[in-house]
C-alpha cells in the first residue's frame, strides 16, 4: 500500500511559534543567558534545521567570551546537548498539557489512511520524544501507534539534505512512486524533492513567504468539512475541492 510521510513541526501542529519558540526562550531564562528570540529572530533561526543546531548558532566568539563559555568544540557540543535537554523537557510539558492543537485535516486524513491500510510515518529534525508527544497529542495514542517515526539525530545531515527521507523509504521498503510527503517549509520541501518524492505543502506561521515552486501543491492546510482550505498553487492533475482526501493523494501519486 502507499504511504504518507508527515513532517512534524508546522504540519501536525503549528508548534514553532506556539511551542518551540516559547520553550527556547524559557530555557534561556532558566539558564541565565542574556538572549530572548523575537518572532522575527526565530524566523531566521528556522533556516537552520534542528534545535541543537539553532542553539549552537549562538556560540559566536563574542557570546562565548562574554559568558566565559568553553571554546573547545567537544565541550561546546556537550553544553548545547545539555541546554537542549532542558528545552525539550519544557516543550514536552507544553505538549502534554494540550497547548498545541493539531492543524486542520490531520486527524481526518490519518483516520482515512489507517482505514485504507496505508503506511504512515513522520520524518522530522526534532527530537524523537518531542515528535512522539506531538503525534500522540494530535491523533491519539492508538492512531499514533500506526506510525513509523524517523526523527532527531537519526541521520548525519538534516533537512534540506535528503537523508531522513531516504532512510524512511528504506525502512518502509517503498519506492519514491509509492509515497507522498506533507511539509510546511522550504527546507523540508527540498529534502523531500532531493529524495525523489512528491511533496504537498501546508503553509505554517513562519513559511508563508517561502519559495515552494517544487511542490505539487501549496495549501493553507488540509481543510475540514465546513472549514475549506485555501489553494495557493496546484501543479497536480487533481481537481481540488474544499479539503484534501485520500483519493486526492492516490491521484497525486499518478501525477
Amino acid at each position: 500500500m502507499p504511504a504518507i510521510i508527515f513532517d512534524c513541526d508546522g504540519v501536525l501542529a503549528d508548534t514553532e511559534r506556539f511551542g518551540h519558540l516559547i520553550a527556547f526562550n524559557q530555557t534561556f531564562r532558566e539558564l541565565g543567558l542574556p538572549i530572548q528570540w523575537s518572532e522575527a529572530d526565530y524566523a531566521i533561526k528556522l533556516k537552520i534545521a534542528g534545535g541543537k543546531e539553532r542553539m549552537a548558532s549562538l556560540l559566536n566568539p563574542e557570546f562565548v567570551k562574554q559568558l566565559d563559555l568553553p571554546t573547545d568544540s567537544s565541550a561546546q557540543k556537550t553544553l548545547i546537548s545539555n541546554w537542549h535537554k532542558i528545552k525539550t523537557e519544557i516543550y514536552m510539558e507544553m505538549v502534554t498539557k494540550d497547548k498545541l492543537p493539531g492543524r486542520p485535516g490531520i486527524v481526518r486524513l490519518v483516520k482515512e489512511a489507517i482505514d485504507a491500510g496505508w503506511k504512515l510515518a513522520v520524518a522530522s529534525t526534532s527530537a524523537e520524544q518531542s515528535v512522539r508527544a506531538v503525534l500522540e497529542n494530535v491523533v491519539g495514542v492508538s492512531q499514533s501507534a500506526q506510525f513509523e517515526i524517523f526523527a532527531g539525530d537519526i541521520v548525519s545531515h538534516k533537512k534540506p539534505a535528503a537523508d531522513i527521507y531516504l532512510l524512511a523509504l528504506k525502512h518502509l521498503k517503498m519506492s519514491t512512486n509509492e509515497a507522498l510527503v506533507i511539509e510546511d517549509s522550504r527546507n523540508g520541501l527540498l529534502a523531500a524533492v532531493s529524495a525523489g518524492l512528491r511533496c504537498i505543502i501546508t503553509l505554517s506561521s513562519y513559511t508563508k513567504n517561502e519559495d515552494m515552486s517544487e511542490a505539487i501543491m501549496v495549501l493553507s492546510d488540509l481543510g475540514e468539512h465546513g472549514a475549506p482550505m485555501q489553494i495557493m498553487e496546484n501543479r497536480s492533475n487533481v481537481n481540488l475541492s474544499s479539503f484534501l482526501t485520500l483519493k486526492d493523494f492516490e491521484a497525486c501519486l499518478l501525477t
